[in-house]
């Protein structure tokens, strides 16, 4: 790295840095004075109340849960608003990444807000129904229900979910296409699309991704991880207004993205994580920890001593209880849970680069990180203690040093 990018980099981790630790304080003071408080009860009576005026008694549990879920998302993106927009308008856009508009930000954000609502609150309130009608072994019932739901939703997720945000288009026919096509022909993968997304109208950040099931792969590449397409290695295109313009205007015509051969190398990583069952093998973890969640959520909901210390006496709601224990008994374990995670994905990440260095792809991922890390501003240097806790990719110095002897050769 040259000097004056070393620098940028070391400004901009420590803004984020900064950032981190003051909205994470903000959330464990409100979380603290919610529970002190009794905002919890007061929240459930208040949704009662509405939905009791709607013609719904304390007999519709479901419909007093959904009415609960909803203030609650309502007040947690309103909290949290301020703080992403000092994020986005304040820290990425000193930095360089932002692209947005104040107006595309708000269309976005009340966009995410109707879209979650949209799926969370029939998916709660078919298992909240689940567990009452389910038993003895409603747990099971539980976590098969949650499981085809979490299968639906990465199916559909970029095919129609996505587009709702960002534009996709299919990446034109050309080199790069077929080297792609050619490169996951060789390792077998049953890819049938690749998709370029404009991700340049919200950030300068840069990704690439994959996604289906069976014989129905795809392939996402961010426009800002291409060279060619990248819209800030362009000059905006006089003549043009609106939201297009405005976004333009705010480009930094710098220099980004990757050339073909290291788009190649970048991608032979990703196909690594398919060839090598990581994605399956994380599946697999996360539906294990599931049922175990639900299983113990299944011995615990009985205990009413768990409802009272939260401020419930008089009842035990499900919703309620699903809440105390998933969010609140389980923390510790989640942080376990979350640190071992953290350890199994560098190892991924360390495996995935090694298959791309089977491919051939070496030399090409090894100048591809470095540029992405120049783009993105990654600061090269880690505290070990504090990245093998926080990081769930290696540091690139690391990385760069598994690539080396290949890199030479």
């Amino acid at each position: 790295m040259d000097s004056e990018t070393f620098e940028k980099s070391r400004l901009y981790q420590l803004d984020k840095s900064t950032f981190s630790f003051w909205s994470g304080l903000y959330s464990e003071v409100e979380g603290t004075m919610i529970l002190l408080c009794g905002g919890i009860p007061f929240l459930w009576k208040l949704s009662g109340q509405i939905s009791g005026r709607a013609g719904f008694g304390p007999e519709y549990e479901i419909v007093q849960s959904l009415v609960f879920l909803l203030l609650a998302t309502l007040f947690s993106a309103v909290t949290g608003l301020p703080w992403s927009l000092y994020n986005t308008f304040v820290i990425e856009e000193k930095h360089g990444f932002n692209q947005q508009t104040l107006g595309f930000f708000f269309k976005d954000a009340i966009k995410k807000f109707v879209v979650t609502q949209c799926i969370l609150l029939p998916v709660t309130s078919l298992l909240l129904y689940i567990i009452k009608i389910g038993g003895d072994y409603f747990f099971i019932y539980a976590w098969l229900f949650t499981l085809v739901v979490s299968l639906v939703l990465v199916t559909i997720y970029a095919d129609y979910i996505a587009p709702l945000f960002d534009k996709f288009i299919p990446l034109p026919e050309g080199e790069l296409k077929q080297q792609i096509e050619t490169m996951a022909k060789s390792i077998d993968f049953p890819l049938t699309k690749v998709y370029v997304v404009e991700g340049s109208k919200r950030s300068s950040h840069s990704n690439a991704y994959f996604y289906g099931f069976f014989k129905n792969k795809r392939i996402v590449l961010f426009d800002t991880l291409l060279e060619e397409y990248s819209a800030l290695n362009k000059e905006p295109a006089e003549g043009e207004d609106g939201e297009n313009e405005e976004t333009k205007s705010k480009t930094k015509n710098k220099k980004q993205g990757c050339k073909n051969e290291e788009v190649l190398a970048v991608l032979g990583h990703e196909l690594g994580h398919w060839k090598l069952g990581h994605t399956v093998k994380n599946i697999i973890i996360s539906q294990m920890n599931s049922f175990l969640c639900f299983f113990l959520f299944a011995v615990l909901i009985g205990q009413k001593e768990l409802f009272a210390a939260f401020g419930f006496y008089d009842t035990q709601p499900t919703l309620i209880g699903l809440m105390i224990i998933f969010q609140f008994i389980f923390s510790p374990y989640n942080e376990v849970l979350s640190f071992c995670l953290t350890v199994l994905s560098r190892r991924f990440e360390f495996q995935a680069d090694a298959f791309a260095k089977e491919l051939g792809k070496a030399k090409d991922l090894y100048s591809a990180l470095i540029k992405l890390n120049k783009d993105n501003l990654g600061f090269p240097v880690s505290d070990w203690i504090f990245s093998m806790w926080h990081y769930s990719h290696p540091p690139l110095l690391e990385r760069l040093q598994a690539l080396k002897d290949a890199k030479q050769e």
